[in-house]
């Protein structure tokens, strides 16, 4: 596979893509293969629709010059990104963790681009497709490169990073998210650390929050530049923190009002701050940069719907970000409050004992009507007033249609699958 002629192909062409819908003139269709589906039989439509080049694994499907025959289309496509970073040369910031990435990812990608020209994964292309897609995003315009990585296993990390090959890194937090494949949360810790893994033996710089123990614990080797609350042997003293419902972040002198709900955004906020002032971006315009910031895609959206206010977070959930989630909902000053929880997936063996523990969160709360939408929550359901159970969306969303929710103040959040922002739907 002669990655240096593949790399000279694709610097002609505008894009490189792995769907043919989202074909534009002169892209490079890469054919790879699915679950369902064979990517090589769509070469045809690709030239079709404007590709330039196509590259298959398959030579049945090699129809002219323009065709790019290799063995194995989705390692082609991660050595052409690989070959594509060690070209550019740029300085690339990866970040990982159980909750927060892809905000994360957002808000220090509005603060860096304060100064310079920088480019960063979009939406949540974060795995092993998601991140050479990434790369390959980036060209000689660039100034910094923002990396989201995201990981269900061990040594998934690792992959990502021997691709991106990061000058520095961030990990939110090592919380209970895909349990299932990482084998519980020791799982979880050492899965996280393999970006630590990396920075150390190749000599870069870790973003660490001093507030968490294990990212301190972690991270003695490294060589680090932090933040922390209070915290005078911090790189970046935050000064203090406040979140009803929005969070306010004090720094430098500063007050930074924020367009994201809870407190358990501050971590993301926090971080933002640290890298611009690390890259020597104006106190200034960070706080202009963060202040600008609106969530979308379901995250932590504050919504009004009729005589309703909600906090909409149904892009996903975990125990340790629907703890927080539920944490810091129960400490807003409001009246006639509701909860509206769906399952989380991925936690293997342990889901129902999760289950049941966020449940146990709100056994002692009152004058909070909660409902538990799937089939974990009713399956290890807990008997308490105002505790109503629905094993699917669609039975809930009756309930819903018979019983108007007025004047109320909501926290909807649960796993993607569960795509509760539905709930909107008959508010």
């Amino acid at each position: 596979m002669d990655i240096p002629y593949i790399h000279s192909l694709f610097l002609k062409c505008n894009l490189v893509v792995i769907d043919t819908r989202k074909i534009k003139s002169n892209s490079l269709f890469v054919a790879i293969k699915g679950e369902n589906f064979d990517a090589n039989t769509f070469a045809q439509e690709a030239l079709d629709k404007g590709a330039s080049f196509v590259i298959v694994d398959n030579k049945d499907y090699c129809i002219d010059y323009r065709t790019i025959l290799v063995e194995n289309s989705l390692i082609a496509l991660q050595e052409l990104a690989k070959f594509h970073r060690q070209y550019l040369k740029l300085p690339i910031i990866a970040l990982t963790g159980s909750n927060g990435k892809t905000t994360t990812k957002e808000l220090i990608h509005v603060v860096l681009s304060k100064k310079y020209n920088t480019k960063a994964t979009a939406g949540n292309l974060n795995n092993h497709i998601g991140v050479p897609l990434t790369l390959l995003s980036f060209d000689e315009k660039t100034e910094i490169g923002i990396v989201e990585m995201g990981a269900n296993h061990k040594k998934e990390i690792a992959f990502l990073c021997d691709l991106a090959q990061p000058d520095y890194g961030y990990i939110t937090n090592f919380g209970k998210a895909h349990l299932e494949g990482f084998g519980g949360v020791e799982g979880v810790i050492q899965g996280k650390s393999e970006m630590y893994d990396y920075l150390s033996k190749n000599h870069k710089v870790a973003f660490i929050n001093l507030d968490d123990p294990i990212q301190v614990e972690k991270s003695k080797v490294l060589n680090s530049y932090s933040f922390g609350l209070n915290n005078e042997s911090a790189d970046v003293n935050i000064n203090a923190i406040t979140a009803n419902p929005f969070v306010e972040i004090s720094f430098s002198n500063l007050l930074v009002q924020t367009h994201l709900i809870g407190l358990y955004n501050a971590n993301n906020v926090n971080a933002a701050i640290t890298i611009g002032k690390y890259f020597g971006v104006e106190d200034l315009d960070i706080q202009e940069a963060l202040e600008s910031y609106i969530p979308e895609n379901n995250r932590s959206q504050i919504l009004s719907k009729g005589s309703n206010q909600i906090i909409l977070d149904a892009y996903n959930a975990n125990p340790s970000s629907m703890a927080v989630a539920i944490a810091n909902f129960l400490q807003l000053d409001e009246q006639n409050k509701i909860i509206i929880l769906g399952d989380m997936f991925e936690l293997g063996g342990e889901s129902g004992q999760e289950h049941k523990a966020i449940m146990g969160l709100l056994l002692n709360e009152k004058d909070i009507t909660c409902y538990f939408i799937g089939k974990e929550f009713s399956g290890n359901r807990m008997d308490k007033k105002d505790f109503y159970f629905y094993d699917t969306f669609e039975s809930f969303s009756v309930h819903l249609q018979e019983t108007k929710i007025e004047n109320s103040y909501l926290l909807i959040k649960g796993s993607r699958g569960m795509a509760l922002e539905r709930t909107l739907d008959f508010l």
